[in-house]
């Protein structure tokens, strides 16, 4: 990943799996068995806009995989205290589990939303996990910022980035990509 120095603060890549091959499987098992739905982005007039987005995704409630849980507070401390320095960033949102089989994609977005409102916790980091192996599926890439910083995950890893950051999953050509996605929040920044 090429990115100019002043976003190298604000994104942060796993070196080492965050969870075994077997965690993975665990992780896609249970995100199955929870009930499936079609992502949507609703747009001003109520409808679904499909232009935006296009995925299933299901939640994994904390008191599944308990382990997982453990595992991911105990990582987002670490990276919050190593290279973000967020106050107060914790856990307070279900797992995403998602999906996204050929042709379904997730265009340009941020996960923190600027509405005016206060509304803590607020998203403050963003972690996206592949669960599934990289050899299952071509295209999917992982976009930061611009089209210049496709990142290809490997089965375990995450990334890390400021929900603030605009991002993007690029359309699956084939196969199907199986990821986590969790935000971590806290008080409103500063």
């Amino acid at each position: 990943m090429q990115l100019e120095p002043k976003w190298k603060s604000l994104i942060v890549q796993s070196e080492d799996p965050v969870f075994t091959p077997e965690q993975c499987l665990d992780i896609i098992k249970t995100g199955r068995s929870q009930e499936k739905e079609t992502a949507k982005l609703i747009k001003d007039n109520g409808t679904v806009n499909t232009e935006i987005r296009t995925s299933n995704i299901s939640w994994i409630p904390f008191d599944k995989l308990t382990p997982m849980y453990k595992r991911l507070k105990d990582y987002i401390h670490a990276v919050n205290n190593n290279h973000f320095g967020y106050e107060g960033v914790c856990l307070n949102e279900m797992a995403q589990y998602t999906e996204y089989s050929e042709g379904c994609f997730y265009d340009w977005h941020m996960d923190s939303a600027f509405s005016g409102e206060k509304q803590p916790p607020v998203r403050k980091i963003s972690m996206t996990c592949l669960l599934s192996h990289e050899s299952e599926f071509e295209g999917g890439y992982l976009q930061l910022i611009n089209e210049k910083s496709s990142i290809k995950l490997k089965q375990g890893h995450a990334i890390f980035f400021s929900s603030f950051l605009r991002h993007r999953v690029t359309p699956i050509k084939s196969g199907n990509r199986k990821s986590l996605v969790v935000w971590f929040g806290g008080p409103s920044f500063r």
